[in-house]
């Protein structure tokens, strides 16, 4: 059966197409991704033009395991962003039955299907008995729930005990990490790292994963040699070991978030949720909420399955704040 589209955040050719007369330029706030960048690096030319060294690889997969935590750098699994995990991951396990907590991030059930897995969507971890593999995002996309890391760490201890596999995807926890398995990671999960939403620089498509065991091994022989491109080992590596920036970003992205908030709360029905890079509400408003945003030249995120539900990125300067401050104070009064 084929699987119906799914909207992803970005998508400013659709913008353009259902609101041609916006003005420019459009403001993106479609994505979760910080949108003050981290000031990349100067590169030198061989990062463009030799084949990465093994060493390259290692040097990052070390700087990443200081960052996140992980007590073993051999237990960090570079990769060409998250996604690519995401789709290979599902090809690396037997063929079983995947739970996936929803609502949360679609490409999730899209691969496991894709890779001829039963898929069953779930509203708790809880309802995930008899699955080989379950799925959780923490914090989650779109709605911010969050788990506690010791019921992940029984989650884990459930999976392992029977064969199976807990994946975490941890896509927004860098600046939101309290509940983060990292750290200390169980056997039977597999933790998923993104780099790009966190340091502004999605189009580097990098990120990890993190696991112990016979998984992280698959992992990193189905990506394969030279997963990773030079410009972003040398980025990442750069990046990652600037745990100053981080901080700073993180403590920034917060007051952004809570600004974000007080301008949606008045349209809100219920508490205003999410991470400290983007923040949803859901709304009996949104179909108007939505198009005056996109009238206004800004790009929000909808979604086919919640069409009360809107989910709004961090602007990243004064204009754009003034710009949705302007739509959002209007529809409020």
């Amino acid at each position: 059966m084929e699987q119906a589209t799914i909207w992803h955040g970005g998508d400013l050719g659709e913008a353009r197409r259902l609101f041609p007369d916006a003005p420019a330029p459009w403001i993106d706030l479609s994505t979760g991704i910080n949108p003050i960048a981290y000031p990349a690096p100067s590169l030198p030319a061989c990062a463009f033009t030799r084949l990465p060294e093994p060493g390259d690889h290692a040097a990052l997969e070390a700087v990443a395991a200081q960052a996140y935590g992980v007590a073993d750098p051999a237990h960090v699994i570079a990769a060409p962003g998250t996604q690519a995990l995401i789709s290979l991951l599902p090809f690396l396990v037997p063929r079983g039955e995947a739970a996936v907590v929803t609502p949360t991030y679609g490409e999730h059930a899209r691969a496991w299907r894709a890779a001829g897995h039963a898929v069953r969507e779930i509203a708790s971890p809880a309802q995930a008995r008899g699955a080989s593999v379950l799925v959780v995002v923490n914090p989650n996309n779109p709605d911010g729930r969050v788990y506690a890391r010791e019921a992940l760490r029984a989650l884990a201890a459930d999976m392992a005990a029977r064969g199976g596999l807990l994946v975490v995807d941890e896509a927004f926890a860098d600046l939101d990490a309290g509940e983060s398995l990292a750290a200390d990671l169980p056997e039977g999960a597999l933790v998923l790292r993104s780099f790009g939403k966190t340091y502004g620089l999605a189009g580097v498509r990098l990120g990890f994963g993190l696991a112990r065991g016979g998984i992280g091994a698959r992992l990193r022989a189905g990506l394969g040699p030279w997963a990773v491109s030079g410009p972003a080992l040398a980025i990442g590596r750069a990046a990652l070991a600037d745990a100053a920036w981080r901080e700073a970003a993180s403590r920034a992205r917060k007051a952004d978030a809570a600004r974000l908030d007080g301008l949606l709360a008045p349209l809100a029905e219920g508490p205003v949720r999410g991470t400290t890079l983007f923040r949803t509400i859901d709304t009996p408003r949104a179909p108007e909420v939505f198009t005056a945003l996109g009238r206004a030249g800004i790009w929000v995120r909808r979604f086919q399955d919640a069409p009360r539900r809107l989910r709004l990125g961090l602007p990243g300067d004064a204009d754009a704040w003034a710009r949705l401050e302007g739509v959002l104070t209007t529809l409020s009064r």
